[in-house]
């Protein structure tokens, strides 16, 4: 091979991979929008990845062969995307939650089995390798054809080492398998926007350069082209069919579509989108192939003349077409080298080498991670260079091809089952892939290395296959052996819980309903050191942190729910890290479940919680009558968690399931941080007063005194067990009642009528007081005409002066106890309100409270109205109490009285009638209770102070005299302190229907 021959697609090559690397880098500089590198277009451009060699060369050769039957290739994985919503999204959903990466990670989760995903990495790895040949084997025969060198295996070689420096450097940095390739995937679609515009160009150099159009090419069709179409072997409708679903199942199962559609974390609609727009990219790349072998075949070129592969370099002369042809392949070579090797070298990783090797002692585990998987990467990109320079050579592409995709449809049973039948079990899909592998490497992968003939087993009554290719016998016998055994080994055999558990999850949810089990941890923090022997510490704590922070929990959370929450993240996250088979051995062995403590002797129930939390985020995706039995749950859920009465539910092993809205109003304490959550370790007091109910305790208690905020309340439990059977979850729910009030109301009517007793017995003291009173004042007044000693007249004086200060108060108190004699509110007369208001200052003065207090009466002398004298006593003496209550000690206390004068039509406080005010120096009333300050039970006073009755019992009082009554808070012209403000028609004045309506303005501010 001559240097100048080299030189050209040393050029072309050269240039195209230094147009990748400068993609690659205005990628990882953010020279290009995020928006644009995030848009759909560029995810269903990376999909076109499924076009590779073989849709630019391997396509020709097809059509050579078998005419339109090269379709199938387009047509079998348009199929796969148009089922988007019941094929693919599933097992997105999966692969997210769980952090799958490939497709033995997906077999190895199912179920639930190491050797599984062992199993389905080797059947990959051997099926890859053909394909991996072809991708090489291109390059190296384009390079052939390109410059007529005898051997390009060595240019081949060169290109395919800086094919795996670019996968290392810009696909193999991450830890994490399934971490987001933003870089990758834009060099991808920039690939498959080369080999589109090269393959489209060279479709219109055959139309409009080797004919000259349409017309011409019709023509020639008609014509001299019937006997190049009479060589052509069309399939019949059973490999048609077959060579559809071969293409299908690899739209799924081959490791860089899996890992391009799965994997990378992109979004269902992105995906949704693909459905169409992929079929669309793959139909612009089918159409040029007919017209690309036509024009060689009108160049006088047939198949036996060049390999059909390769047609294309026949089109032109002209180098210039030759590089386009070269560029075409190199573009879908390359990209489909450097996503099978990653997708490859993941699966290696995680189900082979750890799984031999297990990633313990590690001192930087990230980094010999990442050195294995990029030491692995190279590996496979040579291993095909290697395929290719030892094997490819002696098979067309044709072939190469077809065992791939045959040894690689073995796995499509497995996943249907996998998906769609949860009675499957992992005896079953192993003894199928056996069966259906061994067949495939006997009829085609065997043959394939060593050169012997295939050796393919047919059934009787499958004579008729005995002319047929190799390749659709052998499709049609492995998979129909695989399927049946599949079903005949997991119908005879038994399914373990694990199993089952993961079927429901792949089958209906993407979700694995975990139990509600102890841990060995304690809080948040302890995993870190649990794990530490097994990762290292600074990924121990790394690893922790990252779950934490997606879950948004604190690392002292001690709840069972949320330690069950963290242990799952950190298997899924370790799951991406190291395949899920090593991060389920890792989290049971260093984080295992207590057994022993579950609350129905080792049958754990279901976290409901957990199902409950799920079934919210999925309940949009419900249809039919699932979506209107999920709509009655949340019916019920929403009635227990709105109901104004609390209640919380608790497990058979005391953990808490619900805390609704009342219970988290009356304890302060929000549901979110204690659900699942032990009952022993709420905060107090609910751990102990729920603990006495909880404890094989009584099934009510009564008023159960609780401080809770500084102020004891009083709370009655009810508790109701929930029988568990086949269908419900047992437990226990208790209903919370705040019964305070009623206690505090209880405590002031029996103190009520314990001072009604004391006015009583006063009133009946008091008047047989009054009999030696009377005689001691008569004694008194007698000594005055039996001495003329001034000493003793003097003390005669002081003893009837006294006399007459104790007959004052008795007759006081005589007559407050006369005053809520409701028979007496009908002695209405003309009453000084100077003498009202001094009899009430004496009668609140007798009380020891509020000594220090000042009152000053100022009310003049000469204003009266009419009224009953005891009534309005009353009425002044709860004002009075209630401002003394409200003063700082010597605190001035005033009350003024005046009487306004108005014309008919003004507002009612401008009406003739007297006003009559109290005026304290407190601290004003809070504006929650101002507006109903006078309804019964309503006071400003701590509990067990006030009933609340006394500004009530004021406002009957005025509204039998016509009177109304307003609060200011504070008044006019103050900064502090409240003002009471009654309203009392003048004497004489004639009242009207309007005065009764308005007994007091609603605008106070007391």
């Amino acid at each position: 091979m001559s240097t100048d021959g080299l030189t050209l697609p040393l050029w072309v090559g050269g240039g195209y991979l230094a147009l990748l690397f400068l993609c690659a880098l205005s990628v990882e500089r953010r020279w290009v929008p995020s928006r644009l590198v995030h848009h759909p277009a560029v995810y269903t451009l990376a999909l076109g990845i499924y076009a590779s060699a073989w849709a630019v060369y391997g396509s020709l050769e097809l059509a050579g062969r078998v005419g339109y039957g090269y379709l199938a290739y387009y047509l079998g994985v348009a199929g796969a995307f148009l089922l988007a919503p019941v094929l693919l999204l599933p097992i997105q959903r999966l692969t997210r939650t769980y952090q799958l990466a490939s497709l033995a990670d997906l077999f190895a989760f199912r179920f639930r089995s190491r050797w599984v995903g062992t199993l389905i990495t080797v059947i990959s790895a051997m099926a890859v390798l053909p394909l991996l040949a072809l991708q090489v084997q291109t390059l190296g025969q384009a390079i052939q054809q390109f410059t007529g060198a005898p051997s390009p295996s060595l240019a081949a070689l060169g290109f395919c080492v800086i094919i795996a420096l670019f996968a290392v450097l810009f696909g193999a940095r991450h830890t994490h398998l399934n971490a987001h390739h933003d870089t990758l995937l834009a060099v991808i679609a920039v690939e498959s926007l080369v080999k589109l515009a090269a393959v489209l160009a060279l479709g219109a150099i055959a139309l409009f350069g080797v004919f000259d159009g349409p017309s011409d090419l019709q023509a020639w069709l008609a014509g001299p082209g019937l006997a190049h179409q009479a060589g052509v072997t069309e399939l019949d409708p059973g490999q048609w069919r077959t060579l559809l679903l071969l293409f299908f199942a690899a739209a799924v199962l081959m490791p860089h579509m899996f890992h391009l559609t799965f994997a990378e974390r992109l979004s269902p609609r992105a995906l949704l989108q693909a459905g169409w727009s992929l079929p669309l990219y793959l139909l612009l790349m089918a159409l040029p192939v007919p017209l690309i072998l036509w024009g060689a075949q009108r160049a006088g070129l047939a198949p036996s003349g060049l390999e059909s592969a390769y047609l294309g370099f026949a089109l032109s002369a002209s180098p210039w077409v030759d590089a386009l042809v070269f560029l075409a392949g190199l573009a879908a070579a390359s990209g489909t080298l450097i996503l099978i090797a990653l997708a490859l070298s993941g699966m290696i990783l995680n189900h082979l080498v750890l799984v031999a090797h297990p990633p313990t002692h590690q001192a930087d585990l990230y980094r010999w991670l990442r050195w294995l998987r990029q030491g692995l990467v190279v590996a496979v990109i040579l291993a095909g260079w290697l395929f290719y320079r030892t094997l490819g050579l002696a098979h067309d592409l044709t072939t190469l091809g077809l065992s791939s995709f045959v040894g690689m449809a073995q796995c499509l049973p497995g996943l249907l089952a996998l998906l769609y039948w949860p009675g499957a079990n992992r005896k079953g899909m192993v003894s199928g892939l056996v069966v259906g592998g061994g067949l495939w490497m006997a009829g085609l992968w065997l043959p394939l290395v060593t050169g012997l003939s295939p050796w393919i087993l047919l059934p009787p009554g499958l004579e008729g296959l005995d002319d047929a290719p190799s390749w659709y016998t052998v499709t049609l016998v492995a998979l129909a052996a695989n399927g049946l055994t599949l079903i005949l080994v997991s119908l005879l055999s038994r399914t373990s819980p694990g199993e089952r558990a993961a079927a429901e999850a792949c089958a209906a949810d993407p979700v694995i309903r975990p139990k509600r089990l102890p841990l060995s941890v304690t809080h948040g923090a302890d995993f870190k050191h649990h794990l530490a022997p097994v990762l290292g510490a600074d990924v121990a704590e790394r690893e922790v942190d990252r779950a934490l922070a997606a879950l948004e929990l604190s690392p002292r959370d001690r709840r069972p729910y949320a330690l069950r929450r963290l242990r799952d993240r950190i298997q899924a996250n370790l799951s991406g890290l190291m395949g899920p088979s090593v991060a389920q051995d890792i989290v049971d062995r260093y984080l295992p479940y207590r057994r022993d403590e579950t609350a129905r002797a080792g049958e754990p129930v279901d976290d409901i919680h957990f199902v409950e939390s799920r079934l919210e985020a999925y309940r949009s995706r419900l249809t039919g009558l699932a979506r209107e039995l999920d709509g009655l749950r949340r019916h019920h859920r929403r009635t227990l968690t709105q109901l104004p009465i609390g209640l919380c539910a608790f497990g058979d092993d005391d953990e808490l399931l619900m805390w609704n809205d009342a219970l988290a109003a009356l304890s302060g304490i929000d549901g979110e941080d204690v659900v699942g959550a032990r009952r022993d370790s709420l905060p107090p007091p609910w751990g102990e007063l729920l603990g006495r109910l909880l404890s094989d305790g009584p099934r009510h208690l009564y008023k159960q005194p609780v401080t809770l905020s500084g102020t004891t309340r009083y709370l009655s439990l009810h508790q109701a067990t929930l029988d568990a059977d086949d269908e419900l979850y047992g437990g226990r729910v208790i209903l919370i009642e705040d019964h305070s009030e009623m206690k505090w109301l209880e405590d002031e009517l029996v103190h009520a009528a314990r001072l009604a007793s004391i006015g009583q017995l006063a009133a009946g003291v008091a008047h047989e007081i009054g009999n030696p009173i009377t005689g001691i004042s008569s004694l008194a007044q007698n000594l005055r005409y039996d001495t003329d000693d001034p000493a003793l007249l003097e003390t005669a004086d002081q003893i009837q002066t006294l006399t007459e200060r104790v007959s004052r108060i008795v007759g006081s108190l005589v007559g407050f106890a006369h005053g809520g004699d409701q028979a007496t509110a009908g002695r209405v007369k003309a009453l000084r309100l100077r003498e009202i208001t001094d009899e009430a200052l004496h009668l609140i003065q007798l009380a020891h409270r509020g000594q220090d207090v000042i009152y000053h009466n100022r009310c003049p002398a000469e204003l009266e109205l009419e009224g009953d004298a005891p009534r309005l006593v009353q009425v002044m003496i709860n004002l009075l109490g209630n401002a003394r209550d409200a003063s700082p000690a010597g605190g001035a206390i005033e009350i003024t009285a005046c009487r306004r004068e108005g014309e008919e039509g003004h507002h009612d406080h401008e009406r003739n009638g007297i006003e009559w005010c109290v005026t304290d120096a407190g601290t004003g009333i809070d504006a929650r209770v101002r507006d109903r300050l006078f309804e019964p039970f309503t006071t400003t006073k701590a509990p067990g102070e006030g009933t609340g009755l006394g500004l009530a019992l004021v406002h009957g009082i005025l509204a039998d005299h016509h009177g109304r009554i307003h609060v200011e808070s504070p008044p006019g012209g103050r900064e502090c302190g409240t003002r009471i403000v009654m309203w009392l028609p003048a004497p004489g004045r004639p009242l009207s229907k309007e005065d009764d309506e308005l007994p007091h303005e609603p605008d106070s501010d007391r």
